[in-house]
């Protein structure tokens, strides 16, 4: 096997749920920002996340009406669903398959062949820490596995799981989809704000694709961990997909709304760098992902970021954010910790 790397320890959550009933200390969340024991995996009574059909895209009046709706969902939420978007159903549900397959018809002898050096956040392969863990670092409920899919010149399919045997191939193929369709959300986001349809493309550059495909084993005591904490995603957009099993919530008005999984829909999470260049009138979504005690769930993110050396700055006067070299804001975003939207907040003039 031609990837053996890694000096993280070879422990992972998904052998900690398999073996034991209590969750480790260290998973242990602040008692104030623990889910506790109402945990709603549906929204209930509250209003679901926006639905943007991309497909009414043809004529003035539609074109215009997706704008309208676009906006309102980027202005009051950071996130919407996106149906009619031009990705095939067969590959969402394929990309799903072989993620899954890799966390459960693995064994950990050989998923740990991939493993990612936890000293170097972003690092690619197969882990469980976001941030670089120190003795009080409390660790989210998830494992993960990272591939850096853009520029092409990143993309080294080598370094990607074997198993199952078209595992590569999809990986490519969604990665190739989820570019198209961000730069179409981009397009669409910028002519909402009366802006050429290429501005906020143009002010990212170069997108850096990492797809990210998380699992969340079952947790004994979900009341007390969070899958993922509370944060807002550092790049410009996010494409997400996730499996049957609800976990993700979004932070609007003060609670958490579980966000209802859409099998064919792709979920649009705006990220600190559009609200930046968009001047603060779209904003980034705050979101996390609770746990359950009965079910794994799985998500795959496509996150697109700029070049760690580009400048990111408003396209509005007068600015409210000052400008900012993206690879320092990543820097802060990974060793400060992300505490919802600290990092953004710290731009605000």
């Amino acid at each position: 096997m031609e990837v053996a790397r890694a000096s993280e320890p070879t422990i992972r959550v998904q052998s900690i749920a398999q073996n034991s009933r209590i969750v480790p200390d260290q998973y242990l969340q602040p008692q104030e920002i623990r889910p506790g024991k109402n945990i709603k995996y549906d929204n209930g009574d509250e209003p679901p996340l926006p639905l943007i059909n991309l497909g009414d895209g043809d004529g003035d009046v539609e074109v215009t009406r997706v704008q309208v709706d676009l906006g309102r969902a980027c202005r009051d939420w950071g996130a919407f669903h996106v149906v009619s978007h031009g990705i095939p159903a067969k590959l969402l549900d394929e990309m799903r398959r072989v993620g899954r397959s890799f966390f459960e018809d693995l064994d950990m002898e050989e998923k740990l062949k991939y493993s990612c050096d936890p000293n170097f956040p972003a690092s690619e392969g197969y882990g469980s820490r976001m941030l670089v863990a120190s003795k009080d670092t409390v660790l989210d409920w998830r494992d993960y596995f990272d591939h850096h899919s853009l520029p092409l010149s990143r993309r080294n399919p080598e370094r990607w799981p074997h198993f199952p045997p078209n595992y590569r191939k999809v990986v490519a193929e969604y990665s190739d989809h989820m570019k198209v369709l961000a730069q179409k959300i981009l397009g669409l986001i910028s002519e909402s704000l009366g802006l050429p349809s290429s501005c906020i493309e143009e002010s990212v550059g170069e997108f850096y694709q990492n797809i990210t495909v998380s699992y969340y084993p079952p947790c004994p005591q979900p009341e007390l961990t969070l899958g993922l904490q509370s944060h807002s995603d550092m790049g410009a957009v996010t494409l997400l997909i996730q499996d049957d099993v609800g976990g993700l919530q979004v932070f609007k008005n003060g609670e958490w709304i579980t966000v209802q999984p859409l099998s064919h829909g792709v979920l649009v999470i705006l990220g600190d760098q559009t609200e930046i260049i968009t001047n603060g009138k779209y904003r980034s979504c705050q979101h996390r992902a609770i746990t359950n005690s009965r079910k794994a769930r799985l998500s795959v993110a496509a996150f697109h970021d700029p070049a760690k050396t580009r400048k990111i700055f408003p396209a509005f006067e007068p600015p409210k954010y000052r400008e900012v070299i993206y690879g320092d804001y990543v820097k802060s975003w990974y060793t400060e910790g992300p505490e919802g939207k600290r990092n953004l907040d710290t731009l605000l003039l």
